[in-house]
């Protein structure tokens, strides 16, 4: 891929994480997650979705990364997903500090299934999750032939996009291609040990509550993620989130009877309206104490301190 990496050394020169579109190197947002920010360079041509994650302290952490993530967009392709085309780019800035970069494709905003669910009929919106599932199956399905392999996928409805969406004239049928996006957290184990070194993911938190987030919710929160069942209760917790509350009953009796028929040899328990409720409670409650504790540390360091606050954090989101 192109990568314009003297374009991204300047961006990280002026790097405004409080107002990135306001920094000297103009950006646009394509979508903010809990933890990172995924942007494009508006001076480069090449149109590449940039994902911005400054956790690593040295070159040995740097490597294992890109291991795992070559590897991890390896085998989700090798179980028959489409992916973008995907890069890396990874420098030392100005201060010393190592920058990492994970680049795809660009896809279309409006191709992105938390978008679409918003202008589309309910029953396109039932099939667009059928299918969704289907992709999952195709993970699991791989995990269950290479049993030194267990891959973990994120599948909540914003990760993937609809291939040659067009929302002036188009339809989600049987046939409609899906791309999954979300590959820049590699969750892959090789005889039960991970990949990729998630205890990193934590330098987004303050540095005062890392040992206790590490001690209660990384194995859980990471752990799930190779859970089919729970993946599937965050896919419908994630309408709470989407504003698409009404559609959750009739997803899941769509996702409990797509268990029951097309994935019987998975022997997934059928789902409840209560679970879900209760997962999402508990997901946005922590998440949302995860984000007030991160605009007090960069609060802290930038108006008291005086330092550079390494991460960008997402406006209010709405739950």
């Amino acid at each position: 891929m192109k990568i314009n990496l003297d374009l991204l050394k300047k961006l990280e020169r002026s790097i405004n994480t409080i107002n990135p579109e306001k920094g000297k190197v103009p950006i646009r947002i394509l979508g903010f997650g809990e933890i990172s920010l995924v942007f494009e360079l508006l001076e480069d041509p090449n149109h590449l979705a940039y994902k911005r994650i400054p956790i690593f302290d040295n070159e040995l952490q740097v490597k294992r990364h890109i291991w795992a993530y070559n590897n991890y967009n390896e085998i989700l392709a090798n179980a028959g997903l489409l992916l973008p085309d995907y890069d890396i780019a990874w420098f030392r800035d100005h201060r010393n500090k190592i920058q990492f970069y994970c680049v795809q494709e660009q896809v279309a905003a409006e191709s992105v299934g938390n978008k679409i669910i918003h202008e589309i009929p309910i029953e396109e919106i039932h099939l667009l999750v059928l299918l969704i599932l289907r992709e999952m199956k195709k993970v699991w399905t791989y995990s269950r032939k290479h049993k030194n392999i267990d891959v973990g996928l994120d599948g909540q409805i914003s990760n993937f996009a609809v291939k040659g969406y067009n929302s002036n004239n188009y339809h989600i049928t049987p046939e409609t291609k899906l791309i999954y996006l979300d590959t820049s957290t590699p969750m892959f184990r090789i005889k039960g040990k991970e990949a990729m070194e998630a205890v990193l993911f934590l330098k987004s938190a303050p540095s005062f509550l890392r040992w206790l987030l590490k001690a209660l919710f990384l194995e859980e929160t990471v752990g799930r993620y190779y859970d089919w069942r729970k993946v599937a209760i965050d896919l419908i917790a994630n309408f709470f989130k989407e504003q698409r509350p009404e559609l959750i009953p009739s997803l899941i009796r769509l996702i409990n009877k797509f268990f029951a028929e097309e994935a019987t040899e998975f022997q997934i328990m059928p789902i409840t309206v209560e679970e879900v409720q209760k997962y999402y409670d508990s997901d946005k409650n922590i998440w949302v104490i995860f984000q007030s504790v991160r605009r007090f540390d960069r609060t802290l360091k930038t108006k008291i301190f005086k330092k550079t606050y390494d991460f960008y954090l997402p406006e209010k989101i709405k739950r």
